[in-house]
């Protein structure tokens, strides 16, 4: 079996609730660029650790493999109101896009969902990008008509990394709500769906969107080209996450999104990451089903049909995540963890990539 294995621990602290004007930091993405630079970006909460409010996306640049990190600098803002859901993505001429969504501050998710909130206070889609490795960020562009239905009330990109196929075609897995009919807190279904860019974020157009209770997900693509979709599901039922294919690019599924009972936790967001050499898939997230905590991460050899676990880093509180390829040899691990809790501090850990 190949996995991302054991080895010496070597965790950074990126980001520290309290620290940089921001009473709290949430909502992790990761990405090396074409220097070889990782970007970890996270939501700065201004007033408080709740999901609406003052929230920028926020960036640390790190030049040595995640050891150490640079100084914080704002990727994203939308005045007082929210920018979030980070969803960034390198293309192959190093532009980093960052896909993110924007509503107003006193727009909360149960309203939103109930419909309380008008279209121009609620959730909305934006993209910028860098050309300087990450350094600075172009004014962004608004996307919404072209990725999000009319009808759909909440929505939200990723949250974690988006995809460069080997098409080139860019890919960012999203979720939404819909206004009638069982699921989500305070409203209808919820769903999952991505968004598309075949010109290297220039214009985008909605792939696949399925209704059938998918929430925040994560991709990967597998050797073979198919999209491997995974997201947290929202429904009443002891199966906390939910797995789909493309073999279109993500254009469409070749089945709605279905039970993936191995993958056992709490609801919680999660990552994936697809390894070329070794081939093996890996999953990030909690594995603790009563609560938020034991980060692990689980590895897949037949394109996540099977998962089985290979590496717990502790048994702290822990939440969302992001994997990321390092180099030839390690792999990164960009979390939410802490002593007392999980949102505590945004931490990131260097593992080891090893076969047996």
């Amino acid at each position: 079996m190949t996995a991302a294995g054991p080895g010496v621990r070597e965790p950074s602290v990126p980001f520290r609730a309290g620290e940089d004007g921001y009473t709290s930091f949430r909502i992790p993405a990761v990405v090396r660029t074409t220097e070889n630079t990782l970007l970890a970006f996270c939501e700065g909460r201004e007033d408080g650790p709740a999901d609406h409010g003052t929230i920028r996306v926020v960036c640390r640049r790190s030049q040595d493999g995640g050891r150490t990190w640079g100084p914080l600098h704002v990727a994203a803002e939308n005045g007082d109101g929210l920018a979030g859901n980070p969803a960034p993505v390198v293309l192959a001429d190093g532009r980093v896009l960052l896909v993110h969504v924007r509503n107003a501050a006193y727009a909360t998710e149960a309203a939103i969902r109930r419909g309380e909130v008008p279209a121009e206070d609620g959730r909305r889609v934006w993209v910028t990008h860098s050309d300087d490795d990450g350094r600075t960020w172009t004014a962004p562009t608004e996307i919404t008509a072209g990725v999000k239905r009319p009808d759909w009330l909440w929505y939200a990109t990723g949250p974690g990394h988006a995809l460069r196929l080997t098409t080139g075609r860019v890919v960012v897995p999203a979720n939404h709500s819909v206004p009638d009919g069982p699921g989500g807190p305070d409203g209808g279904p919820d769903g999952g769906h991505c968004l598309i860019s075949d010109d290297g974020g220039t214009t985008w157009s909605l792939g696949y969107a399925d209704d059938g209770g998918a929430n925040e997900s994560t991709a990967a693509q597998l050797p073979d080209g198919t999209l491997y979709v995974n997201a947290r599901t929202m429904s009443p039922s002891a199966t906390v996450r939910a797995d789909a294919r493309s073999t279109d690019g993500g254009t469409t599924l070749t089945a709605p999104f279905a039970p993936c009972p191995d993958l056992t936790g709490p609801v919680c967001q999660g990552s994936l990451l697809q390894l070329r050499d070794p081939d093996v898939l890996l999953f990030s997230g909690p594995a603790d089903p009563a609560a938020r905590a034991r980060m692990t991460v689980r590895a897949s050899t037949d394109g996540g049909t099977s998962w089985s676990p290979v590496r717990t880093l502790d048994d702290r509180p822990a939440a969302y995540s992001d994997l990321v390829r390092v180099d030839d040899r390690t792999v990164g691990l960009l979390y939410e963890t802490g002593d007392d809790g999980p949102y505590d501090t945004i931490t990131f850990e260097r593992l080891t990539v090893w076969r047996t």
